[in-house]
């Protein structure tokens, strides 16, 4: 009885092709999962402009064009502290989009995957790692995040009344570093939500989460404005709100795209790396668990 000795090319002939290692196999797979939610938001991408425009411009609409022109003034009377809330309103109508991109992008389309029909079957069965998966999903996410950001920004800018003017200034180097950060952490945040409530509670995550989060997280004001809401001496509310993660994002953009007063960005880039990190490490356990069961 003789033994064949097969070189490591010749059994790569004879399996057909060139082996591939785990973290090859994986890369690849990434990028088929990113690649098949890319196109399906290009066949779909008037309903994704759509979905993305609608709340900003009617908040825009609302408050900067209908209420100036009624004379029911936001944020004092007069052109220039219309223009004051405008600057500090269009900033928090991109943050608020980049959130519900998260929620809307993963958070629903995650619940559905999760439901009776267990679509997310048919993605765990790609050549990578469970969590790969998941991570697809939020990259996938914040892309979607950032394009919104893309589409927000110029259209809220413009959608004033006369004599009401949103005072924009880029700040290239916080826009190329902060906006991405943000939108993965609120697609992160998507995961979180999305894995941790059951289809049939979706009504319940926007009513006890969404909801608060919006009108707390300063989107209509800036964080040192709270300032006067103390009791006892205590700035209670200002306080209060830093847990929450949109305040953050907010305050970043409006050092991103005015010269509005904001925190400190020591502040506000590595508190947005911590929820980012919190909320991955929260829904990758949560995913698991959800697609294991």
């Amino acid at each position: 009885m003789t033994t064949t000795t097969v070189a490591p090319d010749e059994a790569s002939r004879i399996g057909g092709g060139p082996t591939r290692t785990v973290v090859a196999a994986s890369r690849i797979a990434l990028g088929a999962l990113l690649l098949r939610d890319l196109v399906v938001l290009r066949k779909h991408i008037w309903e994704f402009v759509l979905r993305t425009l609608i709340q900003p411009f009617l908040l825009c609409f609302v408050f900067l064009y209908v209420f100036p022109k009624i004379g029911q003034g936001i944020g004092g009377h007069g052109s220039f502290a219309e223009s004051a809330f405008a600057t500090i309103l269009v900033p928090g109508v991109v943050g608020i989009s980049v959130m519900f991109q998260g929620v809307q992008s993963i958070a629903l389309a995650m619940s559905q995957e999760f439901g009776f029909t267990r679509e997310i079957e048919d993605r765990v069965q790609a050549p990578c790692p469970i969590w790969l998966v998941a991570i697809a999903k939020v990259l996938s996410g914040a892309v979607q995040g950032i394009l919104s950001a893309i589409i927000v920004l110029p259209i809220a800018s413009v959608v004033h009344a006369p004599g009401v003017q949103a005072h924009l200034t880029l700040h290239w180097l916080i826009i190329l570093t902060f906006v991405p950060l943000a939108c993965v952490a609120m697609a992160g945040l998507g995961l979180v939500l999305g894995t941790s409530f059951e289809p049939r509670n979706i009504g319940l995550m926007f009513g006890f989460i969404i909801l608060p989060i919006t009108f707390l997280g300063g989107t209509y004001y800036g964080w040192t404005r709270l300032a006067p809401v103390t009791v006892g001496g205590w700035h209670w509310l200002q306080t209060l709100v830093l847990v929450n993660p949109l305040i953050y994002v907010n305050e970043g953009m409006r050092s991103a795209f005015t010269t509005a007063p904001h925190m400190h960005l020591y502040v506000i880039y590595p508190v947005v790396i911590g929820f980012g990190v919190l909320f991955l490490t929260l829904g990758l356990r949560n995913f698991r668990r959800r697609v294991l069961s």
